[in-house]
């Protein structure tokens, strides 16, 4: 499959485009400090498995854990009437004329999107980008902030980065073969044990 790679930068916190949809008062996006590898691959596969994120997937526990305590790692979720709804992950490195970041993933659960929550999560997450040196000892400021998408991402993902004010620099092609990254998530359908809600279980005398 012939897939497309557009990468995408701001290299001033100016450049920003907020989305013009507030998140409504049942939502609110929080860092998830000292996050468990456990939650990030929950977050991973929940907002990746429809769109072919696999790249994570052969990692080992302790290897997910050593991306999540790299200095300049970090997590902030969308939560929405207490339920998590999507996610940003950031990546902090030191670059010759500043501090650079990425946006490493960046997405909804399947059943939020189509629902304003996007251009939120997205302006919230370019924001602490921008900020990310100020909660980082030994960090320079923020010179640039990008990301990458492809055209196996939702059909919405570029048009959305490029809302915020993110540049396109670079664009390329390449052959792959995409992974199935559902697999194992759910399994397959199947007949019921009960036609109740709840498997009826013997009442002690």
């Amino acid at each position: 499959m012939l897939v497309t790679t557009t990468h995408l930068e701001q290299t001033s916190s100016e450049q920003l485009v907020p989305g013009s949809r507030p998140l409504p008062p049942d939502a609110r996006i929080d860092q998830v400090r000292s996050i468990s590898p456990e939650f990030s691959k929950f977050l991973y596969r929940c907002v990746g498995s429809g769109w072919n994120w696999s790249d994570r997937l052969a990692l080992t526990r302790a290897q997910w854990d050593e991306v999540l305590r790299t200095p300049g790692s970090e997590t902030w979720v969308l939560w929405v009437e207490g339920s998590p709804a999507g996610y940003v992950e950031l990546m902090g490195r030191p670059g010759a004329a500043g501090t650079e970041v990425e946006i490493v993933y960046f997405g909804l659960f399947p059943e939020f999107i189509g629902r304003g929550f996007g251009g939120a999560l997205l302006t919230e997450g370019i924001q602490q980008a921008w900020q990310l040196d100020t909660r980082w000892e030994r960090f320079a400021p923020v010179s640039r902030v990008w990301v990458h998408t492809c055209s196996l991402d939702g059909p919405s993902a570029l048009a959305n980065y490029q809302a915020r004010g993110l540049r396109i620099f670079k664009s390329e092609e390449e052959v792959v073969e995409p992974q199935d990254a559902s697999a194992g998530l759910w399994p397959e359908a199947g007949p019921m044990e009960s036609t109740g809600s709840a498997r009826e279980l013997p009442v002690e005398a």
